[in-house]
């Protein structure tokens, strides 16, 4: 079976400079991170970062700090993994599910228009296997509205368009850095970011459950361990060269594609994708279905969100999302990431030529 993450042979290719992060940081304050914000505002244009325990966390601090709670609606993408929308939950307000595109499985405005209401407060957007579109209409519609637009950049740390960096979108921002990112720590690990001071300022005491003075607010414990931040800034010191690779594979299996019965999302030519997933779109979920048995490919994603049972107890509303159900039923994910061998991008190919 083909890893899908590969970090595993990053730590045997680089074991001993792991060995000497874990080492040096044995006598360190592990409560001061501060070293690694800093080094995510080099690299990411915004005025304020706070590390937090992953980017479920940054989600729901991102609604909170903009004082959105009961009796409030946020839109949300469909199609996407649970905590888009549970962080919206989390705070009592209303997630109103939203259809997407499927040239970019991405929220559609079409279905941003017909969904929003006097309750509207805030938008969720996101890039979606680190893909990127031009979100300026939406964001457009949103200050026209007065609705807050949240960028959930978890999976696009690298991604730029137009020369506009991943995470420097609208009101606020998060990344993150689960086992499954392009940039992974030893326990995951997330950030959030903003350039209000006071949304950082509001961010940074919730992270210590609630503490500034003393327990202002109703936080909680969501912090980065310090051993885990130096194992992220090892990897990031080698995200161009990762995202090389993965780029190169992308190119590989887009190649491939040409002659197989399999859908794309067209790219902008002036796209900088990270590939954090490579997804193509089958044309029935039987073919999915009869591949993923004999290949064992993941599926990113194969329910759509407000489908969940959670939601049959939870307030939500939601769009007619044909093409949010459709997707969930037709994707799949081929393995990339910068440790594949060429022999097995190759392996991927043949097995996808010899099934479709």
């Amino acid at each position: 079976m083909i890893s899908y993450t590969g970090w595993d042979r990053d730590y045997i290719e680089y074991e001993k400079e792991y060995r000497k992060v874990i080492k040096d940081s044995l006598d360190k304050d592990t409560e001061n991170v501060e070293f690694f914000e800093e080094y995510i505002l080099e690299r990411i244009p915004r005025k304020h970062a706070v590390a937090v325990a992953n980017a479920t966390d940054a989600l729901y601090f991102s609604l909170l700090c903009h004082d959105i709670g009961e009796g409030d609606e946020v839109l949300v993408s469909n199609f996407s993994w649970i905590s888009t929308s549970s962080c919206i939950s989390m705070v009592g307000a209303t997630p109103v599910f939203c259809d997407i595109d499927l040239e970019s499985y991405h929220i559609s405005l079409d279905s941003i228009k017909r969904m929003v209401s006097p309750k509207t407060k805030a938008l969720i957007y996101t890039h979606l296997f680190g893909n990127m579109t031009d979100s300026t209409a939406i964001q457009e519609f949103c200050q026209e509205n007065n609705i807050i637009f949240i960028e959930d950049a978890a999976q696009s740390l690298g991604s730029s368009l137009n020369g506009v960096i991943a995470g420097t979108i609208g009101d606020c921002s998060s990344f993150s850095f689960n086992t499954n990112k392009v940039i992974s720590g030893l326990s995951g690990g997330g950030v959030f970011l903003t350039d209000n001071e006071r949304h950082a300022d509001i961010v940074r005491i919730l992270r210590r459950c609630g503490k500034g003075k003393d327990f202002e607010l109703v936080g909680k414990n969501s912090k980065i361990g310090y051993v885990n931040a130096r194992i992220i800034l090892l990897r990031m010191s080698r995200m161009a060269e990762l995202q090389n690779m993965r780029q190169w594979i992308a190119k590989r299996y887009d190649d491939a594609m040409d002659i197989l019965p399999v859908e794309l999302s067209p790219l902008d030519n002036n796209l900088n994708h990270n590939y954090h997933k490579y997804v193509i779109r089958l044309e029935t979920p039987e073919i999915r279905k009869n591949l993923r048995k004999s290949l064992n490919f993941q599926v990113h994603y194969d329910t759509p969100l407000s489908e969940n049972s959670m939601y049959d107890k939870i307030n939500h509303r939601k769009d007619n999302c044909v093409n949010a159900k459709l997707a969930s039923q037709t994707v799949i994910s081929l393995p990339i990431h910068p440790w594949l061998k060429r022999y097995e991008v190759d392996q991927v190919i043949d097995k996808l030529w010899k099934e479709l």
